[in-house]
């Protein structure tokens, strides 16, 4: 059965297969902490680790430290150590962070701009729950 475009064959990726490099790039992007420290920095000024953790209420230091490395490995973000006493650092995005915290910016006005729709499906879901609790049965 033909499920698509095989980029295999063009010498490309192939996101659906397991070894796929692009996999890792998406786990990053798709956790819910890269996703707000892309948004917090998408305006282009940079932040201090204080002034992150601040703007991103309910992050521990020890995920936003964690999240910002992976972000600098993946070559999303740039870090700066200032030479003085303490060291003062601050995280800012490169270019290719600021191209995919645009994408990420669409993901959440879409998410706000529709949160009473979602908010609705959840309820009416969640009724229907309690009515059969099993609406997907494994079926062997």
């Amino acid at each position: 059965m033909d499920t698509g475009f095989d980029l295999r064959e063009h010498g490309g990726v192939d996101v659906f297969l397991r070894d796929c490099p692009t996999r890792a790039v998406l786990e990053v992007i798709a956790s819910k902490w890269t996703m707000l420290v892309l948004v917090a920095l998408e305006d282009g000024r940079p932040m201090r680790f204080t002034e992150l953790r601040r703007r991103l209420d309910g992050v521990t230091q020890k995920v936003l430290t964690s999240t910002l490395r992976s972000l600098e490995r993946e070559g999303l973000l740039a870090r700066t150590v200032y030479p003085t006493i303490p060291p003062r650092v601050e995280y800012q995005l490169t270019a290719l962070g600021r191209e995919v915290g645009t994408l990420i910016q669409h993901i959440t006005d879409w998410s706000q701009a529709n949160i009473d729709t979602i908010r609705a499906a959840r309820q009416e879901f969640d009724e229907r729950a309690e009515t059969d609790p099993d609406p997907h049965p494994v079926r062997r």
